[in-house]
């Protein structure tokens, strides 16, 4: 008797004929997207609180807090696996008519008659940068592309984490947008690996000019690839990102190049300094955020040798927080205006020598050590003017 199609398949006592569906590894984008909110929903477990600015691996993830809280499409996504309400309330769109109509992939709602009322003839066409812009879409890498990619990125989160590099203002593209640069864009790491931007000519009504554009390939820390135009990028970083600088032990003129700040001949005036104090001084000892900002020609290290013998160091040995270098600026002045900006906070206290004299510390300040980086920094970038030291907020606020 011959045998059924049932009885073949019953009798496969070896699984010959089993079939083992083989799944992907590959992640999409809304994969990589949820994997980016749980690092923060970790992070809210863990801490009890929402990330701060308080460091370096705290702002990164602030900043992706920030981006899902703006973005409404990634918000919606991720909303689901909103275990702590990080989000708040999320509405989700009832779609149109239109929305539904365009929607039609199989093509169901097509018609073969004449569709020559719904041409628009006379409607302005869409720039074309527009269009390139539109069509620049992040694509997934897969996990072997991937990976030395990844690699990367961990260092430069260890970099970050460590000091070694900086995040600082983005400014000036053609001069700071770099290919093997790496930048925060929109709370996410990027690495700008090739550029094909060149000079070109732009016409406006009010002149032609000419300026630098044309396509990148930049890898995001997530996975996905971009070819966004260059100015296109420019403009991402500047609206919500920073530059990241390249890795040195300490804030030289690596970093002054690398931001943009002054050219490979420009000259070194010297170092400003933040330091803290060790002294046993129940008077010093005591006090909170008890910084000393300086100014030396030489090393900061060998300015300090002799602190425990000098008055200007309390008389006691000190601890280097902060040293920033200064190229072609008048460091008296940038001394002098850091001194003013806290003068509210300064120190307060007559202190006496080994043989009795009295004297008084004028370079010593009380206030957190994150407003006394901010405050330098914005001195480099030439924004300090724009704004002045609130002492009771405890904050630099805009004049």
């Amino acid at each position: 008797m011959a045998k059924t199609l049932d009885d073949i398949f019953n009798e496969d006592d070896f699984g010959l004929l089993d079939s083992n569906e083989r799944k992907s590894v590959i992640k999409t984008d809304e994969d990589r997207l949820l994997e980016s909110f749980e690092e923060i929903n970790s992070f809210f477990e863990k801490n009890k609180r929402e990330p701060s600015t308080s460091s370096i691996a705290e702002y990164s993830l602030l900043a992706r807090l920030k981006e899902f809280r703006n973005n409404e499409n990634k918000k919606r996504i991720v909303k689901p696996f909103d275990r702590f309400n990080l989000l708040g309330e999320v509405e989700y769109e009832t779609p149109s008519i239109d929305e539904i109509l365009n929607d039609d992939e199989l093509g169901l709602l097509d018609s073969d008659g004449d569709n020559s009322i719904f041409e628009f003839k006379h409607t302005p066409q869409i720039d074309k940068r527009a269009k390139a812009d539109s069509i620049a879409q992040r694509k997934s890498l897969s996990d072997d592309d991937f990976a030395k990619y990844e690699v990367m990125f961990q260092n430069v989160h260890r970099d970050l984490k460590s000091g070694k590099r900086k995040m600082l203002p983005f400014k000036d593209a053609e001069k700071n947008l770099r290919e093997g640069n790496f930048y925060l864009v929109d709370g996410l790491l990027a690495y700008l690996e090739t550029s094909e931007a060149e000079k070109v000519l732009k016409e406006n009504k009010s002149g032609d000019r000419v300026r630098i554009d044309g396509p990148t390939f930049t890898i995001f820390e997530n996975g996905t690839v971009s070819n966004l135009l260059f100015r296109s990028l420019a403009k991402a970083i500047q609206k919500n990102g920073k530059l990241i600088t390249q890795p040195i032990d300490d804030i030289e003129k690596d970093l002054a190049i690398n931001s943009g700040l002054v050219e490979e001949e420009d000259l070194q005036s010297g170092w400003i300094y933040i330091l803290k104090s060790k002294s046993e001084n129940p008077k010093i000892k005591n006090i909170k955020n008890l910084y000393k900002i300086g100014f030396s020609k030489v090393p900061v290290e060998t300015r300090i040798k002799n602190a425990s013998k000098e008055a200007t160091y309390l008389y006691s040995d000190v601890e280097i927080i902060a040293k920033y270098s200064c190229y072609n600026m008048n460091t008296q002045s940038f001394e002098s205006l850091l001194h003013r900006l806290f003068a509210a906070v300064c120190l307060d206290i007559d202190l006496y020598d080994a043989d009795g004299k009295r004297f008084i510390p004028r370079e010593w300040f009380v206030v957190h050590i994150d407003i006394l980086n901010e405050a330098i920094e914005l001195f480099i970038s030439g924004g300090i003017v724009n704004y002045r030291f609130d002492s009771r907020k405890n904050e630099l606020v805009l004049k």
